[in-house]
């Protein structure tokens, strides 16, 4: 770890979505200080949580006296990461309403986020990295455990106290925590998805977003049409990120 830089790692989930939530986040001070942070709210939903653990990091990051010059966060949410690197400025423009006037989904919470990413910018650098869910990355694994668990309602222990000894229960943590960012997951899930079936079939097509089962049913709906776009992916988490980003940039 180097010695000016936060690490965070998050994750959320939802059981039903809307459904019971819960939210999961380890942070890493450049003090080899380690602190999990976690939640639960009856009703939440996927995004929701997701968002939550991004923001409850960053509040305890801002409630101390670091001798970092930069914080790293780490998200496999498309939606988080879209939302608060650019929609968020056409929003908070807009007076937190989408293209076609209508209000903001969780505009509580992306407020918050906003004002709180603006006012550590003016004291860190604050880099918003993406990386893949459910592809072996530790701390992101990590946080996947206690998101599901406090989503479950399950007495979940929060870590708080030094690198080592975290190590000890928890496994090595590699030195380079942006293993897993954008470009590097993205090779490595080319190859691990080569010659896989593909869970469904995203297409945009004239203004709206839908998902396929089959490529036969995506060729029919896209084939001919002017601007139609589309693309595979291998899981429901992949399909949902997806659906979400895509049906976002239509409202910019």
């Amino acid at each position: 770890m180097k010695k000016n830089e936060v690490i965070i790692y998050t994750d959320g989930s939802s059981l039903g979505n809307p459904g019971p939530g819960g939210w999961g986040s380890v942070v890493l001070f450049p003090d080899e200080k380690v602190i999990e942070l976690g939640g639960r709210e009856k009703e939440s939903t996927n995004n929701r949580m997701e968002m939550t653990a991004a923001l409850e990091a960053l509040k305890e990051i801002s409630k101390r006296k670091s001798t970092a010059r930069k914080i790293i966060l780490h998200t496999d949410s498309s939606y988080l990461l879209n939302g608060i690197t650019v929609w968020v400025y056409a929003w908070q423009k807009n007076n937190w309403l989408t293209k076609t006037k209508e209000p903001v989904l969780n505009k509580d919470l992306w407020e918050e986020l906003f004002k709180l990413d603006f006012s550590l910018k003016t004291k860190y650098e604050v880099l918003w990295e993406k990386i893949s869910g459910h592809s072996g990355v530790h701390l992101n694994e990590r946080c996947d455990v206690i998101a599901t668990s406090f989503a479950g309602n399950n007495t979940t222990i929060l870590f708080r106290g030094n690198l080592k000894d975290y190590e000890k229960l928890f496994g090595k943590i590699p030195t380079n925590h942006a293993v897993g960012t954008v470009s590097g997951v993205a090779k490595k899930a080319k190859s691990k998805n080569a010659g896989k079936v593909a869970f469904a079939y995203i297409s945009a097509v004239e203004g709206k977003v839908h998902s396929d089962k089959t490529w036969a049913e995506c060729e029919k709906r896209v084939k001919g049409k002017s601007g139609a776009k589309y693309k595979k992916v291998f899981s429901k988490e992949e399909e949902s990120d997806l659906v979400a980003e895509w049906s976002l940039k239509l409202l910019l």
